[in-house]
């Protein structure tokens, strides 16, 4: 038998018989999924290993909101195996005996069950996925790294789709991700003829839209004493607890899965790029926290929403535009994270150092659109992929913030963030800091877009049509500096050619006004003193 000192306190391991353990399994925050591959052939005399870590929480100040969650979802999730009868070591941020460090936790369990084998699914970030490989060197046991086949498309496989090619396009692996799949597929050609659809999913909200409520689920004791320590641990972190409602386990992420199904995704083709400020969900899924934490996997997401399609639930531009985000893009920026890595966050290709501004945080600033999004985002730890890219993105991208102080803000502050999903679309999408790796060409837009898409623009001092002068809109005169400053980088690339070929036909005179207006703006903003 175990003594007390050696186990943790009240668990089942004051009375496990050592002798009979052979395998220690480790279930991280995002591994929540019964079929994750570390527990696939599970025992009765494993031990699983689930950590609440202080080092990790506190790497960057995540949103309250998002610590709730993933802590919540794995105290349900742990609770859920040990009522399979299954043997759960559960170390809890409030235990006194905590390291608070990863490996610390780890050969503290090795040692404490005599483990003869460690089994470990492969992390999700680059980062932690060194600390495992360095525990074969750390532990005289043997550990095995195995596959997270959650995922669509696997590592291995992804690279060789790669490099296959001279240059990579997430429409090509989108194509290839549909064919593998079969999803909206008749025999090898696409479902309507057509494998995209997005040119019928950019309508602006009519002013008299009303978007159904999102699902809402009331915190149970367990999230509720999650919360409790959570505002006690890390009060600065940024985020507001008040009307936390996020679904904390599996039974509930399906309801929220089937919520989505029948209330907003036949809708939500048309209005996917569409912003409103009393609306802050409209038509999406806000299911991302669940497929990235392991409540729900993409392959049955996507197959019941490919069922709402044949069932005349759904028109194909909707269900196209949503899958497409799934086995498209979430697979994609996945596999472009882990090809590219550790060098990928290091490049800065426009030379961007300027730091990120304070709003960022309190949301306080005079342009509405980017206050809008900012105090959403501490409201709900959310906003959707167009506020994230066009809004607080695009501002990030024309005034020329530092990539890594974006990067961390996103990891920081969403409560799906997670560094191989925000890497990417932050470095490469947001901020072309990959020099176009990614996208083919920076997503830099002017007032008039955000205007078109959205209603920030009514409620806001600045002008989305004055280019230039007091009261004119500075996503305006930005984005013609940003095109100015970043000329010798950009010219060459044919997408902007058009737009270049407006910025020489600008008379000087203008083009100095634009230019100074910008310098001046952009040496008054407020720095942030975050942490």
């Amino acid at each position: 038998m175990c003594v007390q000192e050696d186990c943790p306190s009240g668990s089942w391991a004051d009375s496990f018989e050592i002798s009979r353990v052979t395998t220690l399994r480790l279930i991280m925050g995002d591994h929540l999924t019964r079929g994750i591959a570390a527990l696939r052939d599970v025992s009765q005399q494993d031990v699983i290993l689930m950590m609440e870590i202080l080092s990790e929480i506190e790497l960057v100040p995540h949103h309250k909101q998002k610590i709730v969650l993933v802590l919540s979802a794995m105290r349900h999730f742990a609770q859920a195996l040990r009522d399979e009868g299954l043997n759960v070591d559960y170390v809890r941020l409030e235990d006194p005996d905590n390291t608070q460090n990863f490996s610390g936790e780890v050969m503290r369990a090795v040692a404490r069950y005599r483990a003869e084998r460690l089994v470990v699914t492969m992390p999700g970030e680059w980062r932690v996925g060194q600390i495992v490989k360095s525990w074969r060197a750390a532990l005289d046991i043997p550990v095995e790294v195995r596959a997270d086949d959650r995922f669509l498309c696997g590592v291995k496989e992804f690279r060789r789709w790669a490099s296959a090619r001279r240059a990579l396009r997430m429409e090509y692996f989108y194509r290839y991700m549909r064919e593998k799949t079969g999803l909206l597929m008749e025999g090898h050609a696409p479902s309507g003829g057509y494998w995209n659809y997005d040119k019928k999913n950019r309508k602006s909200l009519p002013a008299d839209a009303k978007a159904p409520p999102g699902p809402f689920f009331a915190p149970d004791s367990v999230t509720a004493g999650v919360m409790q320590a959570v505002e006690k641990l890390f009060p600065n972190h940024f985020g507001l607890l008040d009307g936390f409602g996020w679904a904390v386990t599996r039974a509930d992420a399906l309801v929220a899965l089937d919520d989505f199904i029948r209330y907003r995704l036949a809708r939500f083709g048309d209005y996917q790029d569409a912003m409103d400020r009393r609306e802050p969900f409209l038509f999406h899924a806000l299911l991302s926290p669940y497929l990235n934490i392991g409540l729900l996997e993409p392959l049955e997401v996507c197959r019941v929403a490919e069922r709402a399609l044949l069932e005349g639930d759904a028109p194909l531009n909707a269900v196209e535009g949503f899958i497409r985000q799934i086995i498209g893009w979430r697979e994609y920026v996945r596999g472009v994270y882990w090809l590219k890595m550790p060098e990928y966050r290091e490049s800065n290709a426009l030379g961007a150092v300027r730091p990120l501004p304070d709003f960022f945080w309190t949301g306080e600033t005079e342009m509405e659109c980017v206050g809008a999004v900012v105090r959403q985002i501490r409201q709900h730890g959310y906003a959707h992929h167009i506020q994230r890219l066009m809004v607080t993105g695009n501002f990030a991208l024309l005034a020329g913030l530092a990539p890594a102080e974006v990067e961390r803000w996103y990891l920081a502050v969403f409560v799906d963030a997670f560094e191989w999903v925000e890497l990417p679309n932050t470095h490469g999408m947001a901020l072309f800091a990959d020099g176009g790796f990614l996208a083919s060409k920076p997503y830099a837009a002017s007032g008039s877009y955000i205007n078109r898409m959205s209603d920030y623009c009514g409620a806001c001092r600045f002008s989305p049509v004055a280019k230039e002068g007091e009261g004119a809109c500075p996503f305006n005169y930005l984005y013609w500096y940003f095109l100015m400053e970043n000329r010798e980088r950009l010219r060459r690339n044919p997408r902007l050619a058009i737009i270049y070929k407006s910025l020489d036909s600008m008379a000087p005179a203008r083009q100095a006004a634009i230019r100074n207006q910008a310098i001046a703006f952009l040496a008054h903003l407020p720095v942030s003193t975050e942490t």
